[in-house]
């Protein structure tokens, strides 16, 4: 039922482009660690760079787990679920970095993305596993509409406040990891 690729084919880039959301999961070193995962929605915040790196627009949340997890051992898995009629799993296993706004990179990746008040970062991620599975017990379901909450809650922001925000809910992940760096740039996480 399921397969392994080399490089995202057309088929796999077609999959999760069309895809309304997708989940990341990240988890600390330690055994007694907590594993995250997160849903990213937004059909303009994902992107195929090339046959085995992907990336997508990392927005300012409540929670900045993937970004400790990202800086302490780089391991990420991103899952796309068909919700349609065709069921479909795609994970994408790999490495995964941060590129923060200030970064020389920033402004060469965030052409991929769709214009968002609050960015974060961008992780990107260099494949090591591509594979699929049935998905025959994921619900069909249909798409109403994208929620643009975030955004609207990102444009009621000053710079100021958006950054107070980040100090008092990302600077740490919930084990006690270092999330967001003092001073930005490209970072392992």
């Amino acid at each position: 039922m399921g397969k392994l690729y080399e490089v995202l084919t057309p088929a796999l880039r077609s999959f999760v482009a069309e895809a309304p959301m997708f989940f990341v999961a990240t988890a600390p070193l330690a055994a007694d660690g907590r594993v995250n995962v997160s849903p990213k929605g937004g059909m303009d915040t994902f992107a195929v760079l090339d046959d085995v790196t992907v990336a997508y627009l990392d927005l300012i949340g409540s929670g900045a787990e993937t970004i400790a997890h990202l800086r302490e051992n780089r391991r990420i898995t991103l899952m796309f679920c068909s919700f349609t009629a065709r069921p479909k799993i795609v994970r994408l296993y790999g490495e995964g970095r941060c590129v923060f706004p200030d970064s020389s990179e920033w402004d060469a990746l965030i052409g991929n993305f769709g214009t968002h008040p609050i960015p974060r970062s961008i992780v990107v991620v260099s494949l090591d596993r591509i594979a699929d599975s049935c998905g025959f017990t994921v619900p069909e379901m249909t798409l109403v509409r994208e929620r643009d909450l975030q955004d609207k809650w990102g444009e009621r922001k000053t710079r100021t406040q958006l950054e107070e925000y980040m100090r008092e809910k990302n600077s740490l992940s919930v084990d006690g990891l270092p999330a967001r760096p003092r001073r930005s740039g490209t970072h392992a996480g």
